[in-house]
């Protein structure tokens, strides 16, 4: 497994990175075969031959950079590491244990810049404002500090119309800025997308909504109001103005996306209620009703003090 040191306490710590395994990945689509396991890259020993997730991922469903398929990241109270992936049929896989603790990690973001819908790097942001990048080494490439005045950090995808994908991010006044990244984890200045976001509780989004091939963001608001804000292409105006989705989403206490999550080439969206459960709302295409009736997933997973993917 990969490392990263903590520059708060001054110890090397596992990170999780890439490191992921799933399960059996059985039914996928009509004829589609099982397989003993689907998994990303730096394995645990013990997996090191079972089929890898391009290889089988793709002889068995759409996945396309569109849509991608990454891991769900869950951190508990003692700062462990579990990840999960999707299990072939609409669910997750068992949580899979990384190495060490992570006491600073604030939150991560997996990328996919080659454009080929599977992981292949990850940022990190730690709780004294540091920015770092993985891809292919244990050890991180620095990008920048400071990141710790922003409230919210996330990569929905590409948002800027390169083949990398970019970040946005909230300072505490509520404005949201992009950075378009280069694809080696480097990001260009800021460009500010707007004010008024810290009207939402939560954003969330890793991958297309409405089946135009461009990463989407959808965001909470204060009153439990969900909206779609579909994104252009165009890095100085990357989000069409919002459309409302439903109401009631005040009952969840996380919103996360792992892209596609149930493998039928559509973005999905993972939501936690503060009791545990986790529920999947399967994603359509369609801008106007962009996600299915929920289905539950899961329960337990108030564990975790964060989620992310």
């Amino acid at each position: 497994m990969a490392r990263i040191n903590s520059r708060k306490s001054g110890k090397s710590f596992s990170r999780c990175a890439v490191a992921v395994i799933a399960s059996a990945l059985v039914g996928v689509s009509a004829g589609a075969a099982s397989a003993d396991s689907i998994h990303w890259r730096h394995l645990p020993a013990t997996t090191k031959h079972a089929p890898t997730a391009r290889n089988l991922a793709a002889a068995a469903t759409p996945t396309n950079a569109a849509n991608p398929v990454f891991p769900l990241i869950g951190v508990d109270s003692a700062n462990k590491v579990w990840a999960y992936g999707p299990n072939g049929t609409g669910g997750l896989t068992p949580r899979e244990a990384t190495e060490g603790t992570f006491p600073d990690l604030s939150a991560d973001a997996f990328v996919d810049n080659d454009a080929d819908g599977y992981l292949d790097g990850e940022w990190q942001w730690s709780a004294n404002g540091q920015l770092d990048y993985y891809v292919n080494s244990d050890v991180p490439k620095p990008i920048g500090g400071g990141w710790n005045m922003y409230d919210k950090v996330l990569s929905p995808g590409n948002l800027g119309g390169a083949q990398g994908y970019d970040i946005v991010a909230r300072d505490a006044t509520g404005v949201l800025w992009l950075y378009l990244g280069y694809g080696d984890g480097t990001v260009t200045s800021r460009i500010k997308v707007g004010g008024g976001w810290d009207a939402y509780t939560q954003l969330a989004g890793k991958g297309d909504l409405d089946g135009d091939g461009k990463a989407d963001l959808v965001a909470r608001d204060t009153a439990g109001v969900l909206w779609f804000y579909k994104g252009t292409g165009n890095y100085n105006a990357p989000f069409a103005p919002r459309t409302r989705i439903g109401s009631g989403w005040n009952m969840f206490d996380t919103l996360v996306s792992s892209g596609d999550v149930d493998l039928d080439g559509k973005t999905d969206l993972i939501a936690r209620e503060p009791n545990g459960n986790l529920w999947l709302y399967k994603g359509t295409g369609n801008a106007a009703a962009p996600y299915q009736a929920r289905v539950q997933i899961g329960y337990g997973y108030d564990v975790y003090r964060l989620m992310t993917s």
